[in-house]
């Protein structure tokens, strides 16, 4: 089974003397590579565009009820039903304004959190009902993000947003929704996927579509490896080729700890940190879902301190009730993370982002790197001040 042998590395200590603090948290600049459109709209948005297009099934009428019902609909351990509640913000979903809407929305509350730099992703194929076409949802929300993005900036915030659009595994669309992206790839979407239920529908159902993007030099990721294990992240790497995993967390099942502290790579997992697969990793989803049983039992703390291509990210912030600040709390809080374990997790997500090289190294080096330099340098003020007060008392 085993390929790699290795040893779980030790913890050096924190360059400051505390953990990074809430409001740092907030203010790092932070990537984001797996975010669903319509798993992240606002309760109060949701209210508003069911009452304009006349849709009566939302179980709430209230925002912060609304709020509620989605994190406890969501968090039941299962990915089935915790896919059942995009059915209501689908539903309100279906006209250019509504999907313009919740696109400037999504980019506002993503920069307000810190975001920098986020792919968030759609399937076309959802917002049809009321006749707009695969074409014009795709430039509804593309208008939506790049008004978002000016909004974002006129409040002091910068955030670039790509989209990537998503084809469902048990439909048969994955080769149309492909060439969509395809066609639109210089006009705001950066990429491809799948998504849906995992187990009876394999990534190598839509062998074409990915057949069809690696012959056009274009980007995708594939959800595999979060309610499935290896098989679909074999598939999804071997026989389809993804750039990137989408979750991936059970890569965990290829790789074994010894009591002595030595670990053993099987060959899947060999190959996948041997070759920096990103992992789209989402904490409090995979805990949703079943993936893992808690924070403290989550595989990205061994992936980390085994140095695969790790990365954070929210999934769907409306059920998981996340951000990526709140993601990165957690995390902190658990693992004892500090402001270098975050500038890790985000330099390894801009670098699988899937914009041009030349541009992910201006972002790391330009904004994210200095981002955290200027924040790991405050306790160095903080103590300065202390000591300076506190000689003053004395004297």
């Amino acid at each position: 089974m085993t390929s790699q042998t290795t040893h779980v590395p030790s913890r050096g200590a924190a360059p400051g003397p505390e953990g990074p603090t809430a409001d740092q948290i907030r203010r790092a600049p932070k990537v984001l590579l797996h975010d669903h459109l319509d798993g992240g709209l606002r309760p109060g948005t949701i209210i508003d565009l069911a009452r304009e297009s006349g849709y009566e099934a939302l179980p709430e009428a209230e925002p912060d009820k609304l709020g509620i019902w989605f994190h406890e609909a969501a968090d039941s351990g299962s990915l089935e039903r915790y896919l059942e509640t995009f059915a209501h913000t689908c539903a309100v979903m279906q006209t250019r304004e509504a999907l313009k809407r919740v696109a400037v929305e999504c980019a506002e509350d993503l920069a307000e959190d810190g975001v920098v730099y986020a792919e968030v992703r759609y399937a076309p194929e959802q917002h049809l009902e009321a006749g707009l076409t695969l074409e014009e949802v795709v430039e509804a929300v593309n208008e939506g993000f790049r008004e978002g993005e000016r909004r974002a900036r006129a409040s002091g915030h910068r955030i670039r947003v790509g989209a990537l659009l998503t084809a469902m595994r048990h439909a048969a669309r994955a080769l149309e929704i492909a060439e969509l992206a395809n066609n639109y790839r210089d006009s705001g979407v950066v990429g491809f996927d799948i998504a849906g239920a995992e187990a009876g529908y394999p990534p190598t159902r839509h062998l074409d579509a990915f057949e069809y993007l690696k012959r056009e030099n274009n980007h995708f990721t594939i959800h595999a490896g979060e309610a499935f294990g290896l098989p679909s992240i074999w598939q999804a790497l071997q026989w389809c080729g993804a750039d990137r995993l989408g979750h991936g967390v059970r890569i965990i099942d290829d790789i074994e700890v010894a009591a002595d502290g030595s670990v053993k790579l099987g060959r899947l997992a060999a190959y996948v940190r041997d070759k920096r697969v990103p992992l789209e990793l989402c904490p409090t989803s995979n805990l949703q879902t079943g993936a893992a049983a808690s924070y403290e039992e989550h595989p990205i703390g061994l992936l980390r301190q085994l140095h695969f291509r790790a990365t954070v990210n929210t999934d769907n912030r409306l059920m998981s009730n996340t951000s990526m600040s709140r993601e990165f709390e957690l995390l902190t809080e658990t693992f004892g993370y500090t402001l270098d374990d975050m500038q890790w997790f985000t330099v390894n997500a801009m670098k699988s982002a899937f914009i041009p090289f030349d541009e992910r190294l201006a972002m790391i080096n330009d904004v994210i790197k200095p981002g955290y330099a200027e924040l790991k340098s405050e306790w160095l003020f903080r103590q300065t001040a202390t000591t300076s007060a506190s000689s003053h008392g004395e004297g």
